[in-house]
């Protein structure tokens, strides 16, 4: 059957999707073809949460720049999450995995370079601002280097970025729990992370099959989920007060 649509949609969709699915959903307009829908919605979801990686945490970005405080923000948190980013994408990279199944990951890790930088700059800690970013970014060149981390060491960095997506999302949501108030996080961040993680999850189950990235997004969804309830639940609270009846403005 000759192709209907002009090259210029075409081309790009089928470089998205397959020419086989192309085919089938585009050329032969078999819009219900069970197996290509599936595949054409996983990608075009991991397109967006890919470019949605792009600016989910501007938002989180601006509000700190804007207030010139990181109140109710964890830092441990940052450092921890930018680790996890910085081996999701060697593995994925090494793994041959398609990049809209994990691109967002280095899009976010700079984000969450930047933020940590802000972090640590309104609490007066500029200088160990630059030397932790200096060793991430030396971190993550290592887990690119075959020659310096194998396969193996890689599989079971990965494995351990599972329990530091939780690890990483447990000191915010504790210092929530402890404040009762959400401070000067952004809730467009968190929102579009729980969904993010959520759209994540389906793409993993369709297009990667590995047990350990499934795990993963599994268990970044719980943890999103978690942070969203607590942004939704302490939505109209008021900053805590210390001993002398003045608004908190550093985190802790």
């Amino acid at each position: 059957m000759t192709p209907w649509l002009p090259e210029i949609l075409r081309n790009p969709l089928a470089a998205l999707i397959g020419e086989p699915c192309t085919k089938t959903l585009i050329d032969e307009l078999n819009i219900f073809d069970p197996l290509c829908l599936r595949h054409a919605v996983s990608k075009g979801l991991g397109l967006g949460i890919v470019l949605g990686g792009c600016i989910v945490k501007l938002p989180q970005l601006f509000k700190i720049l804007n207030a010139k405080s990181v109140a109710g923000i964890s830092l441990s948190s940052y450092v921890l999450e930018v680790l996890a980013n910085a081996i999701t994408l060697a593995y994925n990279f090494r793994q041959g995995y398609s990049f809209t199944t994990y691109g967002e990951a280095l899009f976010i890790g700079v984000q969450n370079i930047v933020i940590t930088l802000l972090i640590l700059a309104f609490t007066g800690r500029t200088m160990v601002g630059i030397v932790t970013s200096t060793l991430l970014l030396a971190f993550a060149y290592v887990l690119f280097d075959t020659s310096l981390v194998n396969g193996s060491l890689l599989s079971v960095l990965y494995g351990l970025t599972i329990p530091l997506v939780i690890s990483s999302r447990i000191p915010q949501i504790y210092a929530i729990h402890k404040n009762k108030y959400t401070g000067q996080l952004s809730a467009f961040a968190v929102f579009n992370y729980f969904f993010g993680t959520a759209a994540r999850l389906f793409t993993t189950m369709v297009e990667v099959d590995d047990s350990l990235v499934l795990i993963g997004a599994v268990l970044a969804v719980v943890a999103n989920g978690v942070l969203a309830a607590q942004m939704l639940y302490f939505w109209n609270a008021q900053a805590p007060q210390d001993k002398h009846g003045l608004d908190t403005k550093k985190t802790k």
